[in-house]
């Protein structure tokens, strides 16, 4: 017989608060506490929903009207790109006119179809979020139609985030006012890095230039926000060449940036063309470390706004919305091949095959790859991640949400990161150090972890 332990039932066990989880003791825990970061977002454990189930499964919980809606958002993926970057591990088709046809038109579908749902229209959606892939490898005209699409068919917020991702590369004038048409009303650019050397050896398209100039251009007709990611650690990328990128980005005139650090990735080509001495190891830890260092005092020294972790507006008019929620604590709805999200306690995984796709479009069935059902403390999780996200954990938020006293619970933990430098517990908060900040995934990840192992379940006697 299995016997639920309750998270509020015994102190954390002392077992539980190993190296791995608290980090090391350093001198310098910014470079050390950690020796690599873990994964691009933290998570918990979820149950495999057997494939037989699936169809009915998801079709039950998309026609359920919940009574308390939780925020919402949509993410639409677009699977093409011209190039496939060297860092990537998520490149799914090569564009090709006709196959982006013949995809749209079955996104078009399933976009009606899931819109029509009872769940759907339940509730307003506070972000939505074009995706890919690579998004404006779409015609002008398809990313107008998609637009108005999502804006005809879903209830959106008065304020509603919709984002369109994509390179600068062919975003001419025409791409941009098709963009706004369609409501799009803001646009994030991988841009990565302005140096010419960097990009040219990560297969990104146009060298500094182009790239300056047009997000230049984008951002000063003051249509809607431009924001830009930019990645530290790529091979070529010294800290010289990262500096330059941080005083690129504020001569550019975007509104918001990202900054990210590179994760090395199983399969990338990057990884091979490391392998065989083609390209050079890209930075490690420590160094990715000092770039962020370097990032985030940039950033203070020209008093730009910090929304997250990662991410800085310039004005008021960057929100940061859908990242702010959907990677945290928001449900997602997803459409196209390759999405994912969450909806009602279960994880939905779209077919990555154009074939499995367009195929279960045409039989009128949900496109569902995998299904899984959350954690049952996936509310506490989402809470966490939020947390982490933001720089700082709240006891009265905590409380107000949870039933048990997790922050209290959790004291130990807190007390082991403040003893390595990682946070600062004061009072009824829990704030990040630049450390902190830096491993903030890793801490996030650490305490969901901790808070499992604590309420696995119990044989009873």
């Amino acid at each position: 017989m299995i016997e639920e332990q309750a998270l509020h039932s015994a102190v954390l066990a002392p077992e539980l608060l190993t190296e791995a989880v608290v980090g090391k003791h350093t001198p310098d825990p910014l470079r050390y506490a950690f020796a690599n970061k873990r994964s691009a977002h933290a998570g918990g454990m979820s149950a495999m929903i057997a494939e037989e189930e699936r169809q009915g499964l998801a079709l039950k919980v998309l026609a359920t009207v919940p009574e308390s809606p939780n925020s919402r958002c949509l993410y639409i993926h677009i699977p093409f790109c011209r190039v496939r970057c060297t860092y990537c591990n998520f490149f799914q088709y090569a564009s090709s006119q006709s196959l982006i046809d013949d995809y749209f038109d079955a996104l078009m579908v399933e976009l009606k179809a899931k819109a029509a749902m009872p769940w759907t229209q339940a509730a307003p959606f506070r972000a939505v979020y074009v995706g890919g892939g690579t998004p404006t490898d779409l015609t002008a005209e398809q990313v107008t139609r998609l637009g108005k699409m999502v804006k005809a068919h879903f209830p959106l917020t008065t304020d509603c985030e919709i984002t369109l991702e994509g390179r600068i590369n062919r975003f001419d004038d025409q791409m941009f006012e098709g963009a706004l048409e369609g409501g799009f009303n803001r646009f994030s650019f991988g841009v990565q890095s302005f140096d010419t050397r960097v990009r040219r050896k990560a297969k990104r398209l146009d060298d500094r230039e182009p790239v300056m100039e047009r997000i230049q251009y984008l951002s000063a007709t003051n249509e809607a926000p431009i924001v830009i990611d930019l990645l530290f650690g790529l091979p070529y990328q010294d800290m010289d060449v990262w500096q330059q990128d941080l005083s690129d980005f504020l001569d550019s005139g975007a509104h918001g940036v990202d900054l990210y650090q590179l994760i090395e990735m199983g399969g990338t080509p990057m990884k091979g063309m490391i392998e065989k001495g083609r390209l050079p190891e890209p930075a490690d830890t420590p160094t990715k470390a000092s770039m962020f260092e370097y990032g985030v005092n940039f950033m203070a020294e020209h008093h730009l706004r910090r929304l997250s972790g990662n991410h800085w507006a310039r004005d008021n008019r960057e929100r940061s919305i859908y990242n702010s929620l959907a990677k945290t604590s928001a449900e997602v709805l997803p459409l196209g091949a390759g999405a994912g999200g969450n909806v009602g306690g279960f994880g939905f995984m779209q077919h990555r095959t154009l074939e499995a796709y367009i195929e279960a479009i045409k039989a009128e069935q949900l496109p569902l790859a995998m299904m899984t059902k959350s954690s049952p403390q996936a509310a506490l999780h989402a809470e966490i991640k939020a947390s982490f996200d933001r720089g700082f954990l709240s006891a009265r938020d905590f409380n107000q949400k949870f039933s048990q006293d997790i922050f209290s619970l959790c004291k130990p933990l807190f007390k082991a990161w403040q003893k390595n430098g990682l946070v600062k517990l004061e009072g009824q908060y829990l704030s990040l150090t630049l450390a902190g900040t830096f491993w903030s995934v890793t801490l996030a990840q650490s305490m969901i972890q901790v808070l499992q192992q604590h309420a696995m379940p119990k044989v009873a006697a």
